[in-house]
């Protein structure tokens, strides 16, 4: 008897019962599922909910392999044990201890993620007795790239169970949920546990652990540098090993390039340094209309226009090198896209189809609101300079209101229309 035959078997065994759901997702994870339509009614397409799952997971795979490697450079590159890399294909960045190092941090964070989650889906399942939805495919792989690479396992644990019951099982499930998962365990870290989310230990394996001592290395994102704008530090076992006493946002002893911001060869979260792996997968999911190019090309447009905005109060004198704002309001426009994680947040957060705008105008206002807010928290907040989740959740909330008068507007259009006809 054939796997599938045995299986098949055991589906039904399982039919009516309360552990009918857990099988059944196991089930159709390898297999399609056996109700098919027969009616003349229905539209016939290759593609379901799973699928669909899948296809964002694919466009994530490289920023997740890509931020494993990340891990493991940035972490011997503090500790001055190898040279800076040249550019995306340097010697020194693609490594097998880099990727040793940035698989046994990245790797136990996934599997927290999806053990967890899954865990919690399944039990709701089984209470509830319905099918158990693929919605966590997603956020599963999203969490541990939105997550500083050293954070807690048991801290994710807890901030996972929370997303995934506040954030969407008390609201329905899958497809009912107002605020996007991820950005809630996102949230939920940041607030109940800050100290892990924010700083410059957080972002560099083994920085937190050294803290204090002789050989303690520091791992501060750009956006930290340029939120401490004309405070002094010494950054200890960088390039090379060596103590270098500079200033915080001084271009002239910047540790980074614009090419380190663009490749992604900079501190950060686990996915989201690399924004030429980010546009390509934004390229996949347009290319496979699973994500929004209006949502996605709004967003940057909002953040360009903010950036815009700020470099003009700088410009016109109204902000001086003495205010704490100035260092980000100073940063060119342009660059806010290659610093912090308004990109990933862009592509693979903004155009969640459940929680973002579903009218085409509402897309545009949406995402541009996104962005447009994003840079403001990420100036106004120097204690923590970025903004991007809290503007997604923000816009999650009004997304509903902002389809609402997208649609009367147009009904009203088309009423002063029918009137004027009849007139």
């Amino acid at each position: 008897m054939s796997l599938k035959s045995k299986l098949h078997n055991l589906k039904e065994k399982y039919k009516g019962t309360k552990m009918a759901p857990a099988f059944n997702a196991l089930h159709t994870f390898l297999y399609l599922p056996n109700e098919t339509t027969h009616g003349g009614t229905h539209i016939k397409a290759a593609d379901d909910l799973k699928r669909t799952m899948n296809t964002v997971i694919m466009a994530l795979v490289p920023c997740l392999i890509f931020g494993m490697f990340n891990a493991g450079y940035q972490h011997y590159l503090a500790l001055g044990q190898i040279e800076a890399a040249n550019g995306f294909l340097g010697a020194s960045f693609w490594t097998l201890d880099n990727l040793l190092v940035g698989a046994m941090t990245v790797l136990p964070l996934v599997i927290v993620s999806y053990g967890v989650g899954l865990a919690v889906e399944f039990l709701f399942a089984v209470i509830k007795g319905h099918e158990v939805e693929e919605g966590y495919l997603v956020t599963g792989m999203l969490v541990p790239l939105i997550v500083p690479v050293d954070i807690p396992l048991w801290m994710l644990a807890v901030a996972v169970i929370f997303g995934v019951v506040i954030g969407k099982e008390v609201f329905g499930g899958t497809g009912m949920n107002i605020l996007n998962p991820a950005l809630t365990i996102r949230a939920f870290l940041f607030f109940a546990y800050p100290t892990w989310m924010s700083g410059d230990k957080v972002w560099v394996h083994g920085a937190k652990e050294m803290a204090g001592t002789p050989d303690a290395i520091s791992g501060e994102t750009i956006l930290g540098y340029y939120a401490k704008a004309g405070q002094e530090l010494t950054i200890a076992g960088t390039n090379g090993g060596s103590d270098i006493v500079t200033t915080y946002g001084d271009r002239a002893a910047e540790l980074y390039s614009y090419s380190d911001m663009f490749w992604g060869l900079i501190p950060g979260s686990v996915g989201e340094t690399s924004k030429f792996l980010i546009i390509i997968g934004a390229l996949f999911l347009i290319f496979t209309k699973i994500g929004s190019w209006r949502i996605m090309l709004s967003t940057v447009i909002g953040a360009l226009v903010m950036g815009l905005i700020f470099n003009g109060v700088v410009d016109a004198g109204w902000i001086t090198e003495s205010s704490k704002f100035y260092g980000l309001m100073d940063v060119p426009f342009w660059q806010h896209l290659i610093i912090g994680s308004v990109l990933f947040g862009a592509v693979y957060m903004a155009t969640d189809p459940v929680t973002a705008a579903q009218t085409n105008k509402g897309k545009w206002i949406y995402g541009f609101l996104i962005g447009f807010i994003s840079i403001m928290i990420r100036v106004f907040n120097p204690a923590y300079p970025e903004g991007v989740f809290l503007a997604i959740l923000l816009m999650n909330v009004f997304a509903p209101t902002i389809d609402h008068y997208v649609v009367q507007a147009n009904v009203k259009k088309r009423m002063k229309r029918l009137k004027v006809k009849t007139a």
